[in-house]
């Protein structure tokens, strides 16, 4: 039994007096039972993801132990023992997903014992001879829990800091969840399910009622952390914390001083420095209750609160961007944030000016003869009896001129400095070949059509700045919002490549639930989605396959959402706990290992007769090519068309692309074929087929051609396809109705340049040709990846 910490609301989930309340202790039994009960399973890809409720599950276990040190470690002690022996068994599914389990455990509990602490890094340290991912992850949990076993509490101190922006002078890292819902899928009742819960989550906490609260907890849990309950008396310092009202911060500070000067010195420092001074500063808290003793008693809990999150429905109107830059604005001039010189005198007006803005050409009407000019434009005023009316006169013909002067705004910097060229050029190094996308004529040298996941930021020698904000931006929906996502990331980049400004300052993360409703026959969603040819959120089930953690808590999520919407409705009212911010808060905690899914680039050219300038844009997940005059043709017609002729009905199209294969040697292939239309997917449909390259699906299932009989799919890395009719064509990009092009004559595919390797290659001084590279940029990563953060990355 144990105590919880009193920050002023007892009614809170989070906060009760510190002498009365308790929460049950758990069998350890019951938590066994609890853990089988959320590891994946080989057969729950043969089930719907909510089938068993895993992450519902791995929830509930949480909420166990959130409010009670005892459990914890219980908790911690089951999970380890499964470790082991998932790796004496060698059931390597299991181990990802228990060491997740045991991490985030970890972040919360009081007071681990050393020997704990020793037989969870031995055990972390022994993944590094694993294969990807499973070494990836063991390696940043192994430093983790290195430094948290010599300087105990600091993972939750850091985290408490930079997810509630407290005012310190230590820490100067910020986070921030930026929660971006699709409004074609969240309207009506799933919208509600959305806003309650992060409703019920603010209420939940509401006991940290201001950063002096979140203070406490910090003080609370690195003291009893370093201390243990040997020389802890967790009621009494939880007492003495409250009692300090609002002078909590000198020893909120003096805290973080301690544990990052004991960062700082590493293994210089002893090891009993640190105990020693946070015992001195504990009696100092505690002294003024003249109560004995001041050790032997529970400690108190201090649950994790959820990060700070904004939520934004991704309308028209919305620029993510914008938002970044404001809340960035926002907290470097805060005072509850103490910034670097560096960061003041930076020019975030200028920024929030140009982030946005549209130049305009204006045509000028002025003929420049003086007899053109208008009557009077010249004139000036002058003495006369009407002084009074000819002043008025002036001031009018004064005010209509200002307005139609030319307004201009003030310039910028077109050629970023050497400073700016560096970290611009540190983004985009790639440290493996598999990023680079396109190659020489002929063969892709060095390159594969693996997909590439994984933190590998360790391996490059070129690392990047470390930026003291973090935006975690989480996209909810299906798999047009990763379409817009992909376009709004490609935009930014290019004006990057023009002015850097948030790849200097802030580090982007991306994450995404897969949420879809079956359509309504009077939706407009119906025809776009085409359920026959394909998922609709396709890369969401990509990663479900490929990262079981993922499949069981996110995946589960995004179809418990609409059950959550019809249990709204049956009953109405705020629920108790939060569910979906925290699993949004567990998600953006441990999904740290990206994959990188390739943007492509479309060139979209219409007919002469319209007059319409090519457009250039992105996608990410599919292309829709489609002819309307033979979208009602009837399959019945279709096929006794091919029984007779042996020929499809459709229209004369001509392609050009260039094959890929598994050796690297890809082949430039063109045809004209019959077809009525195609779709083009950049996302596997299957484990078998994950190759990182387009896929090229005919609507018919056999078409021939004058010399031979092209297959129905084709993979390709580029592909062109133009109309040699007549006819045009329907691209739909994303499966989004609002991407759709009409009268399309051709399209070209192609990877998608990131634009800091264009700025580097165009500045280079080394001319090697046009499809060679020459100097740094032949270190670059070519292609602009999207990186979307799982829990393991890709498990083969």
């Amino acid at each position: 039994m144990t105590n919880k910490a009193p920050w002023d609301n007892s009614s809170s989930t989070y906060s009760m007096e510190p002498t009365a309340g308790c929460s049950p202790t758990v069998p350890e039994p019951e938590l066994y039972r609890s853990v089988q009960a959320v590891l994946p399973r080989d057969t729950d890809m043969q089930q719907p993801p909510d089938y068993a409720n895993k992450g519902m599950l791995r929830w509930t276990l949480h909420k166990k132990v959130q409010n009670n040190p005892v459990n914890s470690l219980s908790l911690m002690w089951v999970l380890i023992k499964e470790l082991e022996k998932a790796e004496r068994w060698d059931s390597r599914r299991f181990i990802i997903p228990l060491l997740h389990t045991l991490m985030y455990t970890i972040f919360q509990t009081a007071y681990i014992p050393d020997e704990l602490y020793k037989r969870v890094y031995d055990f972390c340290k022994r993944l590094l001879t694993y294969p990807h991912p499973y070494c990836t992850v063991g390696l940043s949990y192994t430093r983790q829990i290195k430094t948290e076993r010599f300087i105990p509490g600091l993972m939750y101190q850091r985290m408490v800091t930079a997810e509630q922006r407290l005012k310190n002078e230590h820490y100067p890292f910020q986070e921030r969840v930026f929660v971006l819902a699709d409004p074609e899928v969240f309207c009506g009742s799933l919208m509600h399910v959305l806003v309650n819960d992060f409703e019920a989550s603010a209420s939940a906490s509401s006991g940290f009622l201001n950063p002096s609260d979140h203070m406490r907890s910090v003080i609370q849990h690195s003291i009893q952390a370093a201390l243990g309950a040997d020389q802890c008396h967790g009621p009494k310092l939880a007492q003495a914390l409250k009692d300090l009202g609002e002078d909590i911060e000198p020893h909120f500070q003096e805290v973080l001083a301690i544990l990052e000067q004991s960062v700082e010195e590493g293994g210089r420092a002893e090891r009993g420095a640190l105990k020693s001074r946070l015992h001195r500063l504990y009696s100092d808290i505690v002294s003024g209750t003249h109560s004995e003793p001041l050790s032997g008693a529970p400690l108190c809990d201090c649950p994790l609160p959820n990060p700070e999150m904004s939520f934004h429905l991704w309308t028209e109107d919305l620029d993510i961007w914008r938002e970044l830059a404001q809340w960035f604005r926002s907290r470097s001039m805060s005072e509850n944030f103490s910034v670097s010189q560096e960061q003041e005198d930076f020019e975030l007006e200028e920024l929030l000016s140009d982030l946005d803005m549209t130049r305009f050409s204006i045509m000028s009407s002025d003929s420049g003869i003086e007899r053109d000019l208008p009557p009077g434009a010249d004139s000036l005023p002058s003495s006369s009896p009407d002084t009074t009316s000819m002043s008025e006169s002036w001031e009018q013909c004064k005010i209509e001129q200002d307005s139609m002067k030319l307004s201009r705004r003030r310039a910028i910097k077109m050629k970023p400095n050497v400073k700016d060229s560096m970290v611009l050029m540190q983004d985009t190094m790639g440290d493996q070949a598999s990023l680079r996308v396109g190659g020489e004529s002929g063969r892709r040298k060095g390159a594969t059509l693996q997909r590439h996941a994984g933190n590998t930021a360790m391996h490059n020698p070129f690392p990047k700045q470390q930026r003291h904000f973090t935006a975690r931006i989480v996209a909810m929906g299906d798999d047009r919002i990763l379409g817009r996502l992909a376009n709004a990331y490609y935009l930014l980049r290019k004006r990057e490549a023009r002015r850097l400004f948030l790849t200097m300052k802030v580090n982007l993360q991306f994450y995404y639930i897969p949420v879809f409703t079956d359509p309504t026959p009077v939706s407009s969603v119906k025809e776009n989605f085409h359920p026959s040819r394909g998922d609709p959120c396709a890369l969401g089930s990509y990663l479900s396959n490929v990262d079981p953690w993922y499949n069981c808590n996110i995946k589960s999520l995004g179809c418990m959402i609409p059950k959550l919407a019809k249990m709204l409705k049956e009953n109405p009212g705020r629920p108790k706990d939060p569910f979906i911010s925290d699993v949004i808060s567990y998600y953006v905690r441990s999904g740290q290992q990206p994959v990188h899914f390739t943007i492509y680039s479309v060139k979209i050219t219409f007919p002469q007769v319209t007059r319409k300038d090519p457009e250039e844009t992105v996608f990410l997940t599919h292309v829709d090519v489609d002819y309307p005059e033979f979208r009602h043709i009837s399959a019945s017609v279709k096929d006794k068309q091919k029984k007779s002729s042996g020929e499809v009905c459709g229209a004369v199209v001509s392609m050009t692309y260039t094959k890929v294969t598994l050796s690297g040697r890809d082949i430039e292939k063109g045809m004209s074929l019959r077809t009525t239309g195609a779709q083009i997917s950049a996302i596997p449909s299957s484990e078998a087929e994950d190759l990182n390259c387009l896929t090229l699906t005919l609507n018919e299932s056999q078409t021939k051609t004058k010399n031979n009989v092209v297959e129905s799919k084709i993979r390709t890395s580029k592909i062109k396809i133009r109309s040699l009719e007549s006819r045009t064509f329907t691209v739909t990009l994303d499966r989004d109705c609002r991407r759709t092009y009409k009268n399309v004559q051709s399209i070209e595919i192609t990877p998608c340049l990131d634009p800091g390797y264009c700025v580097q290659k165009t500045r280079s001084k080394y001319k090697l040709g046009d499809d060679r590279d020459a100097g740094l940029s032949k270190y670059m990563c070519k292609g602009l990846p999207l990186p979307i953060n799982t829990f393991a990355g890709i498990i083969n």
